[in-house]
Parts: C-alpha cells; sequence; structure tokens
C-alpha cells in the first residue's frame, strides 16, 4: 500500500462519524469508581521559563457577547454529530449567543503550542484566538508570564457551580481565576495486538528489544518521564530533580538506541493507525477512538501506576472577543452540554452531574474506565522550583532531538 493510501485511510478514520456509545456496549469495560478523583487536579506549579516576578492578569471586563468566537483545541476532542460531522456543543452555543465559532485544531503539543505563540502573547496579541486549551501546567506558565486574561466569575454561575471539587483549586490557580478544565485523563500503553503478540501491562514492555524501532513516546516531558519513573518504582510526585534526571537518561538512551522511533503528540494515533509503531505510551480518550476504527488496538493502565493530567481553556491576552469566550466556558460547564462533549470523546468530564445524567440516558457509559476511572494508581508530577523546571525541561528537549 502506498504512503499516500495510508494517508487517505489515516484521514477517513479521524472525519469517521464515531458512535461512541455503539462502541461502549461492544467493549465490555468494567465497572469502576471515581472515589481519588482528587488526583485529577494535576498541580504542576510550573512558573515557566527563568524566574521573575509573577505577572498580574488582566480583568475581563464587559464585553459584547456575540460576533465570532476564535477557540483553539486539541485534535478529536469535542463532540461531533455522527451523521453532519458537525459539533453539536458548537452549534448550540451559536444559536443560543448567535456568535459565529471558528474552531481550530491547532494544538499538538504544549511545548509546540507555546513556541508557536509566545511572541504574540508576550506583545499582547492573541494571533487572533479567543480561547484556548493547554494542560494546567502550562496554564500556569502562560499566567505566570501574564499571557492570559483573568475572568469575571460572574458572568460565569454554571462554572462556579458546577465545577468538580476535584480540579477546582490547584495551587498554581487555587480560585480558577484564569484557568477552567476542558477535561482530565490519564496517559498509558496504546499497542497493536496483532504486532505485540500479546497484551502489554508495564512501561517496561516498552523497553523490550523485540519492540525495538516500533515504539513512541509522549513529547510532554510530564508524561514521558514520569510514566518511566513509576515503571522504575519511583514516585513522580515525590521525585527531586536528580531522580527525574536518571528517568530522562533512560529515555534518551532508548531513543539512541533506536528503540524509541519518535515522540509525539497526537500523532501518535497516526503512527499506529500505519502500522509504524505497534506500542506508545498515549492518552486515554485517543485510544478509544482509535479502537473503533481497528479493534486490535488497546489501551492499557501500566500495573506500576499511571500519569493523569487536566487540559483547561484560557482566554489569552489581546483576545478579540473575550466576553464571548468567557461565556463559552460557562456553556459547557452546563452537565447536559458536558454530558454530550464526555460521551463523544471519553475523557474525565469536570463538571458535577454529568455521571448522573450519563447513567440515565445509557448506565454503560459510566462503566467505561477511561470516564470514570479507579484513581488508586493514579499519579501527577512533582512541583520543582522555575530553576529545576527549566534544567528538566532542557535535558528531556535534548533527550528527544528536539
Amino acid at each position: 500500500m502506498s504512503e499516500r493510501d495510508y494517508e487517505r485511510i489515516f484521514e477517513e478514520a479521524l472525519q469517521r462519524e464515531l458512535n461512541r456509545r455503539r462502541f461502549l456496549r461492544q467493549a465490555g469495560v468494567g465497572v469502576a469508581g471515581l472515589s481519588a478523583m482528587s488526583l485529577l487536579a494535576a498541580c504542576g506549579d510550573d512558573n515557566g521559563i527563568g524566574g521573575g516576578e509573577k505577572k498580574e492578569a488582566k480583568q475581563i471586563t464587559g464585553g459584547k457577547v456575540g460576533g465570532t468566537l476564535a477557540f483553539s483545541n486539541w485534535p478529536l476532542y469535542i463532540d461531533v454529530n455522527d451523521d453532519t460531522k458537525a459539533h453539536p456543543t458548537l452549534d448550540a452555543f451559536e444559536k443560543e449567543y448567535k456568535a459565529k465559532v471558528k474552531y481550530t485544531e491547532e494544538i499538538n503539543d504544549n511545548t509546540e503550542f507555546f513556541g508557536k505563540v509566545r511572541q504574540q502573547y508576550a506583545r499582547g496579541d492573541s494571533g487572533g484566538r479567543d480561547l484556548h486549551v493547554v494542560t494546567d501546567w502550562l496554564c500556569a506558565r502562560m499566567d505566570r508570564l501574564g499571557y492570559v486574561q483573568k475572568f469575571d466569575k460572574s458572568q460565569m454561575p454554571n462554572a462556579v457551580k458546577n465545577i468538580e471539587d476535584a480540579v477546582a483549586s490547584p495551587d498554581f490557580d487555587p480560585k480558577r481565576e484564569v484557568s477552567m478544565p476542558w477535561q482530565s485523563g490519564q496517559v498509558g500503553i496504546v499497542y497493536r495486538s496483532d504486532e505485540t503478540g500479546g497484551d502489554l501491562t508495564s512501561v517496561n514492555d516498552l523497553f523490550d528489544p523485540k519492540f525495538k524501532g516500533k515504539v513512541t513516546f509522549l513529547s510532554e516531558m510530564r508524561d514521558s518521564v514520569g510514566t518511566v519513573l513509576l515503571g522504575d518504582g519511583k514516585k513522580p510526585e515525590d521525585a527531586d530533580l536528580d531522580t527525574a534526571l536518571e528517568a530522562v537518561e533512560k529515555i534518551e538512551k532508548a531513543a539512541k538506541d533506536g528503540q524509541i522511533r519518535a515522540f509525539t503528540g497526537n500523532e501518535f494515533t497516526r503512527q499506529l493507525l500505519k502500522g509504524d509503531s505497534f506500542a506508545a505510551l498515549g492518552w486515554s480518550g485517543d485510544s478509544v477512538q482509535l479502537q473503533v476504527d481497528n479493534p486490535r488496538i488497546k489501551f492499557a493502565a501500566p500495573e506500576e501506576g499511571y500519569m493523569v493530567f487536566t487540559d483547561s481553556m484560557q482566554i489569552p491576552v489581546g483576545a478579540p472577543n473575550a466576553a464571548t469566550a468567557q461565556k463559552m466556558i460557562d456553556f459547557v460547564y452546563q452537565p447536559e452540554i458536558q454530558a454530550q462533549i464526555t460521551a463523544y470523546v471519553n475523557y474525565v468530564p469536570p463538571v458535577k452531574g454529568v455521571k448522573e445524567i450519563l447513567e440515565k440516558e445509557d448506565p454503560e457509559i459510566v462503566e467505561n474506565k477511561l470516564i470514570f476511572p479507579e484513581l488508586s494508581l493514579a499519579h501527577n508530577f512533582a512541583t520543582l522550583s522555575p530553576e529545576e523546571e527549566r534544567d528538566l525541561d532542557s535535558a528531556f528537549q535534548r533527550a528527544i532531538g528536539a
């Protein structure tokens, strides 16, 4: 099969209507609880690049709701109508607020996105964006550098009332004044069972020489380094700089030896579908989307534990329609709206009442461990000083050849 054929099949897979509920009925996933959801808070007080005083965020005041809303997000991270391929949530928002949403799936990796927007944001120019979604550690950096605006919470009653307690007070934004969670999820092993010759259960399986050149890791430092630490029997939340650097060295050696073929963002899905890789570190929701198109692709939470993350919405400085962006955030904090997003993307919702709604509509959905996980083995990454973060980030970027 030619490269063009592979690309065509992949693009069709991304656009194909994915009936998540039908898949969940067929998947036979087990019952799971949400007793330890607090671990999804993903504190990660990343003070950014270098030290210096934190810049005070500009307060959003007034502004007309409507016009055009430019919303930047990750691929396959919002609900899609199976028949029309429209986004029901965005359509409903447009109808209610008479606003046109320009929705762009431009975020593939936090570091890559930060590099793309940094100069614009530094001069107070959002690049036309009104809303972006990045992982909480980058939310912290954006806030410290003065790149985002402070919400007027009086205009966000749903968000104030319905945010899950577990993700309501991260250490970098304890009152959620500059960030509001979009979804949370897990980092695990995504693999081709038809190629691996059996199930993978540990991150250490990715270092098996029989998979040399067929393994990818994530370009998200905390996800890859934290997972390797767990495989070595160390807790990422307790790791100091030297311990974390040991994990970086292990990753670097595997990359130089050819064990790891690439470090990816969302494109790990492309490599698995094409057969370029047999096993990957990947994100939980993406794995479900892959399984709909290829049931031989499986997701496993490593037996030694797994990393969790929260991605959050922010309004950048210079956003042309900050008031409309603020209304969009509040809009998706209605349990009914959030439930339709969650049922499609298969990540952990940050909104109270979603589980109860989904339970009534289709009880099998709440049995999905990727949406309502058992988090006894979940871990966050350690909070390091700005200098330690800089040293660790630099070492990791060297390790992955960035």
